[in-house]
């Protein structure tokens, strides 16, 4: 998996060897000359475009969450609709296959992500995709509803893909059973349409 950032190659390198540091130890074990020295950069140029781990966490991020970003300021500009709410999952589902290696950090990092503000930045792009796909006047259960529906193709995409030995599916199936099992749940979500704007708080 890669990080594709218009600031430059070794910016997105920093990012891709950072992730599969985090992800292979644990972000509070990993530390920047560790990043530095896996890179084949000295510590000084490490710093040039990140201060600390928290801010590499920070560009991992946002650098990541891009088609999330593109698919929440897609669908604030269009009133709601069945067609809507089901593109939106399908968005949010094609932007997320390509990064499931940030999944995999937030997943196997969670003491630590708790305490960073991008996680919390995540988080807030998460709760934007779930008020788009819910709709405006939804009920409890088609927040809940929302929410499932983002959590299992996230779960679909990383975290099945570590069932014993036997059971394993292969990526493109995995990937292809959690969307379609996905709009299953948010087709089920059907309240009164309105105006784009109105069915999601600004973030």
């Amino acid at each position: 998996m890669s990080i594709h950032t218009p600031r430059g190659d070794t910016r997105a390198r920093i990012l891709d060897v950072a992730l599969e540091l985090f992800s292979e130890q644990g972000y509070e074990k990993t530390s920047l000359r560790e990043i530095a020295d896996r890179l084949g950069v000295t510590k000084a140029a490490l710093y040039y475009h990140f201060k600390t781990k928290d801010d590499i966490v920070r560009g991992i991020v946002e650098s990541m969450s891009a088609p999330i970003d593109e698919a929440i300021a897609w669908g604030r500009e269009r009133p709601w609709s069945p067609e809507l709410r089901d593109e939106l999952v399908r968005r949010f589902a094609d932007g997320m296959t390509a990064r499931s290696g940030l999944l995999r950090f937030f997943h196997e990092n969670q003491p630590a992500v708790r305490e960073l503000n991008a996680g919390a930045l995540f988080k807030e792009r998460m709760i934007a995709m779930v008020q788009l796909i819910q709709g405006p006047e939804s009920s409890y259960q088609d927040r809940v509803r929302a929410v499932v529906a983002l959590l299992t193709i996230n779960a679909g995409l990383f975290m099945l893909q570590e069932e014993p030995e036997g059971h394993q599916c292969p990526a493109a199936d995995r990937q292809a059973a959690a969307l379609e099992v996905a709009l299953e749940i948010v087709q089920r979500i059907t309240p009164e349409a309105t105006d784009g704007k109105d069915a999601a708080t600004e973030v």
